[in-house]
């Protein structure tokens, strides 16, 4: 087990690992007990009553955040035509195909964090798909990467838009900001997406389905929310 350093420590001593707080409370713990000499990102964790090695119970999905993620996404677009010039025009940072799917190959170049592309040409980055898969960098049509309305995808990416999927744990993880945004702006990233992940909840799924939340910034530990308190906001 990794040893923490007394910051840590000293943080994790204020906070009751038992209780379940109400999620501006814990939102506002993260936030004062943010001690990194950067802007630490804060994440949520939410443990569902899902057993996702059932298809029937996989949840995925994307949501915008209405304050995004306080950092710049770089976003690639594979098309072709009159595409490449609506990419461009909507803020894409990289747009093209052969010779984006030649640099990734031969020089091993990731300098993007998003990757859409056009349906013509999926047949072309299917041959990076090894590579681009394992990151979660491969468009998919699920997540709305997939699309000839490419305009729209960039303008949501570039806004704060992310996807999400269950792990095999029944976890889902996703960043909802930076520490710099203040409780209130996390409080509403966060309800935008509990909203989304309520919203998806299979039809299968029996019993309990938000078991568990949590939200840690960067370096501080998780402060457990109660559940109850996010379902009033997004009621």
């Amino acid at each position: 087990m990794a040893k923490r350093g007394k910051k840590f420590a000293a943080v994790a001593a204020k906070i009751d690992r038992n209780q379940r707080y109400e999620c501006a409370d814990a939102v506002q713990l993260v936030v004062d007990n943010a001690f990194a000499k950067f802007d630490e990102t804060v994440d949520l964790a939410v443990r569902l009553g899902v057993d996702p090695r059932h298809a029937d119970q996989m949840v995925r999905g994307t949501v915008v955040l209405p304050n995004g993620l306080g950092r710049e996404v770089k976003v690639l677009v594979f098309a072709k035509g009159e595409k490449e010039q609506e990419a461009s025009d909507a803020g894409a940072d990289f747009v093209g195909n052969e010779a984006f799917v030649k640099k990734i190959q031969e020089e091993g170049w990731f300098g993007f964090d998003k990757v859409v592309a056009t349906p013509d040409v999926m047949g072309l980055v299917g041959k990076i798909g090894r590579v681009l898969g394992p990151r979660g960098l491969m468009p998919n049509a699920k997540t709305g990467t997939v699309t000839f309305d490419v305009a729209t995808v960039v303008k949501e990416l570039k806004a704060g838009k992310i996807d999400f999927r269950v792990e095999k744990a029944g976890i889902v993880h996703a960043p909802v900001g930076k520490t710099s945004f203040g409780t209130e702006k996390l409080v509403q990233n966060i309800a935008a997406f509990i909203e989304a992940i309520i919203r998806l909840k299979p039809s299968s799924s029996k019993g309990t389905y938000l078991k568990g939340i949590s939200v840690s910034s960067t370096m501080g530990p998780g402060v457990k929310i109660d559940a109850a308190s996010v379902k009033e906001m997004v009621a």
